[in-house]
């Protein structure tokens, strides 16, 4: 077996599937169940992070990726993405849903460690860690997870593009991390189907209490990313969490707010485009998005 990252046969894998099941599919039925699960389980790239040859880069290029302060927030956030997930998945009593769960928990500690052999080839130093500790609730951190996910990849797909474009990073290092971002898109598109599988499948008096369990997590969200706007210019930790809505700058382009959001919404829309179109898109953050770039285009 061929475990290389960049994998013809396994990338494309990644990015394109469709189930052998061809009938309707109701929101909340076990068959949406098994179109969310077997998207998630049948696309995953088996590479190891142990065996990637990263690649060698030229002092310029060296200083502007040792230059970039997102590197202890991100090996941090997939630490306790992982343990969040996996907690999540210990709860869960279906043998398919827990299976894809797992699966979703491994890969984000495989994309930690991917993220800290990339650092130890490039001779980054990162802060210490801390303990990560398995959640109180976790179904309120597997929530908090997956909807931070949904934020956080919707500007991230367009700050890689942009780098890309803009040549910020060699090509060769590109290619190498792609698969990393691709799979935080499968992530989302995972989480937001469950969402709405678990939803529909709770009994009617206990929906408005999930209901207002998932307004108290964005809640959550904004308040978190207002907290750490304000200490933008003090902390460092701040600047990291905030990277992926304000990072246009930082890696090669200097793009207008609208002209990102643009980016954004059709790097949002490439990435899922590959999969079967019965599964439910995320469409909250596009929408939020989409309705800041009418204020802009108004103002």
């Amino acid at each position: 077996m061929d475990d290389s990252i960049g994998s013809d046969r396994f990338d494309f894998a990644l990015r394109n599937w469709h189930s052998a099941e061809t009938d309707p599919v109701r929101i909340g039925s076990d068959a949406h169940k098994r179109l969310f699960c077997r998207m998630l389980l049948e696309t995953h790239n088996p590479y190891k992070p142990a065996v990637i040859a990263w690649p060698q880069l030229t002092p310029e290029a060296l200083r502007r990726l040792t230059s970039l302060p997102i590197w202890d927030i991100a090996v941090q956030t997939e630490g306790r993405a992982a343990v969040r997930v996996r907690s999540f998945a210990q709860r869960v009593n279906d043998p398919l849903l827990r299976q894809a769960l797992e699966m979703d928990a491994t890969e984000e500690a495989r994309h930690k460690l991917v993220l800290s052999k990339l650092v130890e080839a490039y001779g980054i130093q990162l802060a210490t860690e801390p303990a990560y500790l398995p959640p109180k609730d976790p179904e309120w951190a597997w929530l908090v997870t997956g909807y931070s996910e949904c934020v956080d990849a919707f500007f991230a797909f367009g700050l890689f593009e942009l780098a890309r474009r803009s040549g910020y990073f060699p090509a060769e290092l590109v290619e190498t991390f792609e698969p990393v971002i691709q799979e935080e898109g499968r992530h989302i598109l995972f989480f937001v189907n469950w969402a709405a599988w678990y939803k529909h499948n709770l009994p009617w008096w206990r929906r408005p209490q999930f209901l207002l369990k998932t307004c108290a997590v964005w809640l959550f969200l904004v308040w978190e990313r207002v907290a750490i706007a304000k200490g933008v210019d003090t902390d460092r930790g701040a600047r990291d969490a905030n990277f992926a809505m304000t990072g246009s700058g930082s890696v090669g382009g200097r793009l207008k707010v609208r002209e990102l959001i643009d980016l954004c919404l059709s790097e949002n829309e490439r990435r899922m485009a590959g999969y079967d179109r019965r599964l439910l898109r995320p469409i909250t953050v596009p929408r939020l998005a989409q309705q800041m770039r009418r204020l802009l285009l108004a103002s």
